[in-house]
C-alpha cells in the first residue's frame, strides 16, 4: 500500500487540521495508541521523522563529501520482506541503519518508557525483531548490514560504513 503525504486526502485534496485531530481521537478511543499526556508532546511525536533524521543526514552529508555515492531510503523487496535502509550502496550491496537510541533500544542509552508502558514496550520489541529480520533477510540475500547508533561519533560511523565497502 502506497502512503500519502500526511495531510493528504485519497483525492489529492488537503485534510484539515481539525480532520486528523479526529481520526486520532477516534484511534485513541479504539485503543489503537494512547492519548497524549498533552499537547506538547502531541507535538512532540508528531515531529519525529522517519527519514532524513539529523544523525543520518550529518552522516550522508560526510558519505558524500568523500566521494561516496548511494541511494537514500531505497526499498529493496526481499522474499517475505520490504527493508527501508536509510543509506544503500546498491552497486556494493551495503545497506546502512541509522538507529536512533529510544526507537530502536540502544543498550547503552536506550529507557523502559515509564508513562503508558503497555503500549511502548511491545511496540520498541516488535522494532528490535523488526531490524533483527531485516538484518538476517538482507544477510541472506547477500547484502553486508551495518547498524549505526545516533549516539556513534561521525568518525566511527564512517569508519564502519567505509571498512564495508570494497
Amino acid at each position: 500500500m502506497k502512503r500519502r503525504p500526511a495531510g493528504t486526502a485519497k483525492d489529492g485534496i488537503g485534510v484539515s487540521g481539525q480532520d486528523r485531530a479526529e481520526d486520532r481521537k477516534r484511534a485513541h478511543d479504539r485503543g489503537a495508541y494512547p492519548a497524549p499526556l498533552n499537547a506538547g508532546r502531541s507535538r512532540n511525536m508528531q515531529a519525529n521523522r522517519r527519514v532524513n533524521t539529523k544523525p543520518e543526514v550529518v552522516l550522508r552529508s560526510a558519505l558524500h563529501r568523500l566521494g561516496y555515492r548511494y541511494r537514500k531510503d531505497l526499498l529493496l523487496r526481499l522474499p517475505g520482506l520490504r527493508v527501508r535502509p536509510d543509506i544503500v550502496f546498491t552497486a556494493r550491496k551495503v545497506a546502512v541503519f541509522v538507529d536512533g537510541c529510544f526507537w530502536h533500544v540502544c543498550p547503552q542509552h536506550g529507557r523502559q518508557p515509564t508513562t503508558n508502558e503497555w503500549y511502548w514496550t511491545p511496540k520498541l520489541r516488535r522494532n528490535m525483531e523488526r531490524d533483527r529480520q531485516a538484518d538476517l533477510a538482507l544477510a541472506e540475500a547477500g547484502w553486508n548490514v551495518i547498524r549505526v547508533w545516533e549516539h556513534e561519533a561521525l568518525d566511527d560511523a564512517l569508519a564502519k560504513v567505509r571498512a564495508a565497502l570494497p
